[in-house]
């Protein structure tokens, strides 16, 4: 499903793994934060790291009746860094990054951290 905004000159239509790809994106800049995960249940206990191509899916754009966005984050963060502390850091540029791109105003971004990774 796309989102639909009208201008003077027209209609612009946004699709959802757009928004995804630039959420996904946004949130690999901040500090802490090792690679996104999949959205599926964790196999054997291990999160699955996904590549840049793949950012989309570990990223859920939801809408609801009234057209505001909430999006759930799936993240792999690095280990000794605060959790707290980068789950903020992320939700606060997604927010932002959607908001100068786009346009859109965004009620809530979600952070569901799948694991830690150890530094080698």
């Amino acid at each position: 499903m796309a989102i639909e905004m009208t201008s003077e000159y027209g209609k612009v239509y946004i699709a959802d793994e757009v928004i995804a790809v630039l959420a996904g994106s946004a949130a690999l800049d901040c500090y802490g934060l090792v690679g996104m995960s999949s959205r599926n249940q964790l196999k054997d206990g291990i999160a699955e790291l996904l590549r840049q191509d793949n950012l989309s899916r570990g990223v859920e754009v939801r809408r609801d009746g009234q057209g505001m966005l909430s999006i759930d984050l799936y993240i792999v963060v690095s280990y000794g860094t605060k959790i707290s502390v980068v789950a903020r850091n992320v939700q606060t540029k997604v927010k932002y990054v959607l908001n100068e791109v786009t346009g859109l105003q965004v009620e809530a971004v979600n952070i569901i951290v799948q694991g830690v990774r150890v530094a080698q």
